[in-house]
């Protein structure tokens, strides 16, 4: 019997048994590839397992993924390109150059289509800044929202336009309004119902006031941390918006008991103030914590865990139907018995679903009241178009301030 021993990768040693014949090792068909791969001497920096597995190197991977990372870059600025012959060919026909609603379906769909590990807010944010990135190209858009920098409104607009947007942060919700007003932006981003606290009231405002028109929404789950540069114990005194507060009262009382809350214009401008001051803390997100450089002493306080802010997406565009829409609309009606009842009848008669109602005092007036309500449906559809015809009749002040896409809120 001969023993051959023949080194392979990793300082391994495979030896052969041969017994009772002459011919090539090469040549001798063996049950075993492995060691057939063996004896033929070719050094691999490929190992195998036991089992006859296939193990490849750090750098093997590495270089697969470098090798997907250039095909994705080839093909995303392939992509570019064909929304930019797209724009150009929707302009020719007369068309908006691109669209608002179409692009959030596309997001919609396909990050749900996905099979792999990645979990769908993370496809949604690679799909979001492609097709944000895309547009810029072809029409840079300017969205205002309540600054500043890192407040939940940076946050939807952001997620509703991509960091490819000029995003401009004002000082009030009156003034976002001012700026699509005089189309000093194209879009505004706000807030007009929470969860926990209901109706943006300065919102609701402007929008008596305006002729400012809904094209979209965002549903933004909102996360509140408590944010300093102490520990908990040194605290004694917390910034953070009114509704910030409201959303965290419970955990506040039990955990920062007598501590002095101040109400700021936003959670984002509490972070900025609280960075530059010991011994205070702020109710804000954690990017914003990462933009002021404040440590999160504690995470997610907020009291109810399904804590979700609907921003309303305001400019002058007007969406297409989409199949899964629902209408703002805003109306008065006289003020006598049964008035209410009677154009609240309108929907039922025309089997259009109310998802939200809100009355509000008019300016001026003690006893008199617009009224805000959202149906499902689009303005254009059929029902629709029976139902607010109807309600003309019935109301003395009747504005449509918009049909758009629902949107749902990442889990």
């Amino acid at each position: 019997m001969v023993y051959r021993a023949i080194a392979i990768s990793g300082g391994l040693i495979a030896v052969h048994l041969v017994a009772g014949y002459h011919q090539p090792l090469h040549c001798r068909r063996t049950k075993n590839k492995r060691a057939s791969t063996a004896i033929m001497g070719k050094r691999s920096s490929k190992k195998k397992s036991s089992a006859g597995a296939r193990i490849v190197s750090i750098s093997d991977v590495e270089k697969q993924i470098l090798r997907l990372d250039r095909d994705l870059l080839r093909q995303a600025n392939e992509r570019a390109k064909l929304f930019q012959k797209l724009a150009r060919l929707r302009r020719d026909a007369d068309h908006p150059a691109y669209d608002l609603a179409d692009e959030q379906r596309q997001i919609q769909e396909l990050s749900g289509s996905g099979k792999g590990p990645l979990d769908e807010s993370c496809l949604k944010s690679i799909l979001r800044e492609l097709i944000s990135g895309s547009r810029s190209l072809v029409v840079p858009l300017r969205v205002a929202f309540l600054g500043p920098s890192y407040s939940y409104s940076h946050l939807a607009a952001s997620e509703r336009f991509g960091n490819s947007a000029e995003l401009v942060p004002v000082a009030t919700i009156a003034a976002v309004f001012e700026e699509v007003n005089r189309r000093q932006a194209d879009f505004g981003i706000v807030p007009i119902e929470n969860s926990t606290d209901g109706r943006i009231v300065d919102t609701l405002d402007m929008f008596a006031r305006l002729p400012v028109r809904i094209c979209g929404e965002v549903q933004l789950r909102v996360h509140h941390h408590l944010l300093a540069k102490c520990e908990r114990s040194e605290i004694h005194e917390i910034y953070s918006k009114p509704q910030a507060f409201s959303q965290c009262r419970e955990w506040l009382a039990r955990h920062l008991t007598g501590v002095r809350t101040v109400d700021m214009t936003s959670t984002a401008a509490a972070a900025q103030l609280a960075a530059g001051k010991h011994g205070a803390a702020a109710v804000a997100s954690k990017q914003a914590a990462a933009r002021y450089g404040l440590n999160i002493v504690a995470s997610n306080i907020e009291d109810n865990r399904n804590n979700i802010t609907r921003f309303a997406v305001i400019g002058n565009d007007s969406p297409r139907r989409s199949g899964n829409d629902k209408t703002s609309i805003m109306f008065e009606i006289s003020h006598e018995a049964g008035a209410l009842a009677d154009a609240l009848a309108i929907f039922k008669r025309n089997k259009l679903n109310l998802t939200w109602i809100e009355s509000f005092p008019m300016a001026g007036s003690k006893s008199e009241y617009l009224f805000f309500v959202e149906f499902e449906g689009h303005k254009d559809e059929m029902k629709s178009r029976r139902a607010l015809t109807s309600l003309e009749k019935k109301t003395v002040r009747l504005e449509i301030l918009g049909s758009y896409a629902k949107d749902e809120p990442d889990e």
